[in-house]
């Protein structure tokens, strides 16, 4: 009987941390949204890369969103690296949002200012 609560245990303490990576779990009634706007800021780190975009919203304001990505390795396969934006760059990013109404997304395509789209996920 010890074994097997013991076995148990380590089986769940093992396990746990498998579900904590929980790709698009946060995007379950997400809803698709498309903006334009400006680069501030590509984080190019793992698990997820991360795309700032300076929007205008409707009154005029400045609305800061940060766009989730893909992994550098799997970017990297797509033609994306590092150096694909910097800081002024305009874009188009097609994205999910949460229904919380937060400036954030999962990227799913973007386009960028020469008109050249890039896909999000696979």
């Amino acid at each position: 009987m010890k074994n097997g609560l013991g076995l148990s245990f380590l089986l769940l303490a093992v396990s746990v941390p498998l579900f904590a990576h929980h790709g698009n779990a946060s995007y379950g009634h997400a809803k698709q949204l498309t903006l334009k706007g400006t680069v501030t800021e590509w984080t190019w780190l793992n698990p997820h890369t991360f795309l700032k975009v300076d929007v205008e919203d409707e009154k005029g304001n400045v609305v800061n969103w940060v766009i989730e990505w893909s992994a550098p390795s799997n970017l990297i396969n797509r033609g994306v690296t590092r150096k694909t934006f910097k800081a002024g760059d305009e874009v188009t990013v097609v994205m999910i949002t949460p229904d919380n109404g937060a400036p954030v997304g999962r990227l799913q395509r973007v386009m960028l200012a020469n008109g050249q789209w890039l896909q999000g996920q696979g």
